[in-house]
């Protein structure tokens, strides 16, 4: 009688998590892949069927913006790794005012990402910026850093970088600090040096942590928006313009029902990306 209560209980205390999670996320994808099919407006629409995606996937700009997307995407998913790794393994050791530095790798993720691409938008300025100047003090002449089409993606990806370092160190230390200290005692008997002690036991025993950040690095790389939006709004030209980008295009110009399409391939184009990625990584982990 008793376990029958507890399993009774146990399924209506998952009830309120169950309809937050319907209404919050499961009605409103459900609404987007049906509203994707139709044209509409605050106040009317019409089943066109796959109009909207035909529409979409024939934009000139969409090939660029795919490419865009996998580079962003990549580029701020290796260097969050890369980074964060070697913050994460330094700031694990016993230093003199680690809490402060720790604090300060951290802070930039807890800014706004528009008041971040502002601020830098205004630094990276050609002639008024405030890293042009500080390179012209060595005599080096700065590039446009978001005007020049080679490296505008580049700069506003390094921005991207800059911001979410901390969230990537701080799960890199917490993947350091939990191996056991054993590990590190057998490996000082054996006679293994700093080389030894990285290579052998902090890169194979924090694979977890690092598993964590490549899925969220390249998860937030492909879905990002706000960053690029505020420093570049897709330009020069569409040389900066992601996916998302064009998805709020085509919401400006009042195409509600293409942009939600665009919204659904943006979906789709996440999870075959980051579904098979994770598949991977944890098969990698299990071997381990």
């Amino acid at each position: 009688m008793n376990s029958l209560t507890a399993k009774t209980y146990s399924y209506y205390f998952l009830l309120p998590a169950g309809i937050i999670y319907f209404i919050f996320f499961l009605l409103p994808t459900i609404l987007s892949f049906f509203f994707s099919m139709t044209w509409w407006s605050l106040t009317d629409w019409k089943f066109i069927g796959l109009e909207n995606f035909k529409t979409f996937l024939s934009e000139p700009s969409l090939n660029i913006g795919f490419k865009n997307t996998v580079i962003y995407a990549v580029v701020t998913c290796v260097l969050k790794v890369v980074l964060g790794l070697l913050l994460g393994v330094f700031l694990s050791q016993r230093l003199r005012s680690v809490g402060f530095i720790r604090s300060m790798i951290f802070f930039p993720t807890l800014l706004s990402t528009i008041a971040v691409g502002i601020a830098f938008s205004m630094m990276m300025h050609p002639t008024q910026g405030m890293i042009n100047a500080a390179l012209s003090i060595v005599g080096i002449a700065g590039p446009d850093w978001l005007g020049d089409t080679q490296i505008a993606l580049l700069s506003v990806a390094l921005v991207d970088v800059w911001k979410g370092i901390g969230m990537a160190t701080v799960i890199f230390i917490a993947g350091i600090m939990s191996i056991p200290q054993d590990y590190y005692e057998a490996l000082m008997i054996d006679g293994g040096n700093g080389w030894n002690k990285f290579w052998s036991i902090i890169l194979p025993l924090s694979r977890p942590a690092m598993n964590t950040v490549i899925i969220l690095a390249f998860i937030g790389g492909l879905r990002s928006f706000d960053l690029v939006w505020s420093m570049t709004k897709g330009g020069p030209g569409f040389t900066t313009d992601l996916i998302a980008s064009i998805i709020y295009k085509q919401y400006q110009a009042g195409f509600y029902g293409l942009s939600t399409a665009g919204n659904v391939i943006l979906f789709l184009l996440v999870s075959m990306l980051a579904f098979p990625l994770y598949a991977y990584l944890n098969r990698k982990e299990v071997d381990l």
